[in-house]
Parts: C-alpha cells; structure tokens; sequence
C-alpha cells in the first residue's frame, strides 16, 4: 500500500501510518547497506496488515466522515484524468458565469461518450478559494443543466460525481436564485431520457449534492457520507454545539451502509484499504469497473422504461403513516 505520498493523517490513522514509515525506512536501510533484515521486515509487514484491517474494519460513521473529507482524497478532476481516454470541459452557463465549483463535459470511458458533471474542491487554500470550496453557486448548476439538456438531446449518457460540502450559502447565491437553479435540475433530471448514473466520491451534503444527484443509479464510495445536512450543521441546531457532531453523524445515519440499507443509495463502491486517499489509482480502477458495468447495465434498457424506473425508485424513497 502506497506510503510515501501521505501529507495528512487523522488520528485513527497515525499508528499505522508511522509503522508503515517505518518498514519503508527498514527497507531502505536494507537496501543501501546490504543488512539482510528480511524476517524483520516480513514481521512488521504482518504486523502493519493486521493493525490497518482492525482499524479500517471497526470505524464509527464519524470516522467515515473524516475520510470523506481527507485532502488527499481524490477529486473529481482526479477520477476524470484516471478513467477517460478523452475529456473536454466544457464552461460558463451563458446566464451570469463559470462556476469552478462544478466541473464539467464529453469523455470517453472506453467505447462510452458520455456527458460527465461533478463537484470539484481545490488541493490547498489557493485552490479551495479558486473552486470555492466545492461549493457551487446557482451558475454551477445551471452550467450543468444546460450539458445534461446537451446530453439529452444526442442521447449521451451522464455521469455525476458528487463531492460538495453544500451549495454556497452566500447572499450572491439566494440573489440569483440557488433554491430555483437546484430545483429545476432535480425536475429536469427527473426526465433526462438517457441513462444518468450518480457516484458519491466524498461528501454529499444535502440540496447541494442533490443538485446533480438524481439518476437511475446512485453508486456510493465506502468512505463517503451523504445527508440532507453536515454534520455539524445538525449538532449546531440540536445541541447548539458544533463539537457534537461525531454523536449527530451516529443519529443521522450517514454512511454508504446506512443508506443502502435505507434504499437512498443502490450499491457501495469499495475502496483500497484504508480510503481512496491512499491509492487513487487503484481507487480510479474500481469506479472505471464500476461504471462501465452499469453502463452496460442501463443501456440496454428503453428511454421510457429508463423514465419510468427512475421515477418508480425515487417515489419509493422514505415512508409514511397516514391517519384520519
């Protein structure tokens, strides 16, 4: 398992990621003095085996958040650069301006042209300021109303990753419309008659994520999280106390196992051991897989069964008492 390239360690993580520092350091010793420290080595490897699988095997849904928001976790650009052969972004929503919260375009994964939107966050403080954190403006999501209307009308498949924090809270953002710019895409996506598949690669935070979260398929990445509120928005209005979100994230339910078992999502992704953070090629080659098969999966299905499925599975979400 890659090592060498881990800037960042949350706590849960620290001990593994020190002996594993530590055998790459054996080697290397062993390497440049000749020193046979083999059965050292191959102990210490069993020893790191062990420990990541008692650590990466028990995490509390809080811990699952954490690894959702590593800033090493591949982005949506970093998926897009590993599965297409060919990508050309497209910009702007010809209404107001480009939003760098939501990249978007045509790849080519394999033999599939598909029309491909997504949340894209920035690796350092320079880069969160350019993509805004990840969080769109109501110009990002009509940007990507406007290529899925594209997909739609040359009958391309849409390819959603979805990875926000939320939409910008911002008084720009009401101004222009965020409430009305997310729901018309979830009206308009509703009726794409094309095959719309949705992965969630790191956070899914309420109608932020929803803004390009409707689809015929909503696969999940094992380390993300998905939920009508972060975390800490929630303790903020339970307890008034933003510290209480490991104890919120417990109560909402917010992990890709909580939420096929609720039938919000279809099926977890999974990941290198550890999180995608620690090796996104590897990471990259079980979406590429994962996509190709429901590709392959939602095309051989007509656009109008294709329509009426997608409506059937989200009226089917949730469930109620009625009484008189």
């Amino acid at each position: 398992m890659p090592t060498d390239n881990i800037k960042f360690a949350l706590e849960f993580e620290k001990p593994v990621i020190e002996l594993e520092k530590k055998i790459n350091e054996m080697k290397e010793y062993a390497s440049s003095t000749g020193v046979d420290l083999g059965e050292d080595i191959k102990r210490l490897e069993k020893k790191a085996e062990q420990l990541r699988k008692e650590i990466y095997s028990n995490l509390n849904r809080w811990q699952h958040v954490q690894l959702a928001r590593h800033p090493q976790r591949p982005y949506t650009k970093d998926y897009i650069e590993r599965v297409c052969s060919y990508f050309e972004e497209f910009h702007g929503d010809r209404l107001f301006a480009d939003d760098k919260a939501i990249v978007a375009g045509i790849g080519m994964i394999d033999d599939y042209s598909c029309m491909i939107v997504g949340h894209q966050k920035g690796r350092d403080t320079k880069g969160n300021l350019y993509r805004n954190f990840g969080m769109p403006n109501p110009e990002g999501y009509r940007k990507a109303r406007r290529l899925m209307q594209l997909a739609s009308r040359y009958k391309k498949p849409i390819i959603s990753f979805v990875d926000t924090p939320g939409a910008y809270p911002g008084i720009g953002a009401e101004e222009r419309g965020q409430a009305e710019a997310i729901a018309r895409n979830l009206f308009e996506m509703s009726r794409y008659p094309v095959p719309i598949i949705i992965i969630i690669i790191g956070e899914g935070a309420s109608g932020g994520a929803l803004g390009i979260g409707v689809g015929d398929r909503v696969l999940m990445l094992q380390n993300s999280w998905y939920s009508v509120i972060s975390p800490e928005g929630c303790a903020a209005i339970l307890w008034r106390d933003s510290t209480n979100a490991p104890q919120a994230a417990e109560a909402m339910k917010v992990t890709a196992e909580d939420l096929l078992e609720l039938k919000v999502i279809d099926k977890i992704v999974e990941e290198p051991e550890g999180g995608a953070h620690r090796d996104p090629d590897k990471a990259a080659e079980i979406v590429k897989a994962e996509l190709l098969r429901t590709l392959a999966e939602l095309s051989e299905i007509p656009a109008d069964k294709l329509l009426e499925m997608r409506l059937e599975k989200y009226s089917k979400m949730g469930y109620w008492n009625e009484s008189k």
